[in-house]
């Protein structure tokens, strides 16, 4: 058995992702046949100073957890939470030990991390090291995981009690886990007003499901999904994700082909530029315009009017939004 591990999650993992990635390393840990772990969770960047040493105070014990079991007791197991997190002095001290890390088990390590693992990290592991991915969950992917759970605690469901469920919690499908367990020990068959009846979660959800809603042009998804997002975060936010979204769609409107337009973008290609593409024919010029108006005049309505007015102004600009290049509208 490898003595390392690392379970690296999408970049901006939410909710239902960091569930599955701590999961895995739960599993990982019990998989080497250890107990004992000393779990250390790195802050984010800025805001603490560092020790002498270079670490900050709080990822400083990972020095003594991933020293030899010789020197510190009969063995350690270490879990680093949020490793993506990590400050470059602190990633360089952790390689180093890794690098002379034994091989006989007293050392073993557990790195949690959103995005790719840094490159001196991934060095120093060579090949001692096992990777567990963690894929993004989006809504669909949390209906199959609905489906299954829901089978392994014996719930029967009706037509509407899924639907309900994801509605409610998302595609955090460890709350949606916990919700279940509530449900199982109700017995029955499960409805879907019993699910709404009961839970009144709004989901703490990513900005593109409001994007897509919007650009299939349905306005009633949209302004739901708007509903859940002001619950946890703010509409300046998503303000700076439809600019950005309305911006690209301007870009595939004029680019010649999609490698130009990648180009124009930054360069960097993936599904969110592959959407855009295939859609750059679905709004006009002239509602791009409109469309790129009415972000200005938001935004500056949002940084100069009292707060009570914002959730308005960001409802009409949707509705706006989803006549002008989301299909013209429902």
């Amino acid at each position: 058995m490898k003595p390392f591990v690392t379970v690296v999650g999408p970049s901006q993992a939410g909710p239902g992702e960091r569930e599955l990635m701590l999961q895995a390393a739960t599993e990982a840990f019990d998989r080497l046949g250890v107990e004992g772990v000393v779990r250390i969770d790195v802050p984010g960047r800025g805001g603490e100073e560092t020790e002498d040493s270079g670490m900050r105070p709080a990822v400083a014990a990972v020095v003594p957890a991933l020293q030899s079991g010789s020197l510190f007791g009969d063995g350690s197991a270490v879990l680093v939470v949020d490793a993506d997190q990590l400050h470059k002095a602190e990633i360089d001290i952790i390689a180093e030990l890794v690098t002379v890390a034994p091989d006989d088990g007293t050392v073993v390590a557990v790195f949690v991390l959103a995005g790719a693992v840094p490159a001196a990290l991934r060095k120093a592991f060579g090949s001692r090291v096992e990777t567990v991915k963690i894929d993004r969950i989006t809504e669909r992917s949390a209906a199959g995981w609905l489906a299954k759970a829901a089978r392994d605690r014996g719930i029967r469901f009706d037509a509407s009690a899924a639907g309900a469920l994801i509605r409610r919690f998302g595609s955090d499908v460890g709350a949606m886990g916990r919700a279940l367990d509530q449900l199982a020990v109700d017995g029955g068959t499960v409805t879907g007003d019993q699910v709404l009846e009961r839970f009144k979660n709004r989901p703490d959800e990513p900005m593109w499901h409001i994007a897509d809603a919007i650009s299939d042009g349905d306005t009633g998804e949209a302004l739901r999904r708007l509903s859940d997002f002001l619950i946890h975060s703010h509409p300046l936010q998503l303000l700076a994700f439809l600019q950005n979204d309305v911006r690209r769609r301007a870009l595939a409107a004029s680019a010649p082909d999609y490698e130009a337009f990648v180009e124009m973008d930054g360069g960097r290609k993936g599904f969110p530029m592959e959407k855009v593409w295939k859609q750059r024919h679905r709004a006009r010029d002239t509602d791009l315009r409109r469309a790129v108006g009415a972000l200005v005049r938001a935004d500056l309505h949002l940084k100069t009017t009292p707060e009570p007015t914002h959730r308005v102004t960001m409802e009409r600009l949707t509705v706006a939004l989803c006549h002008w290049y989301g299909g013209r509208g429902r």
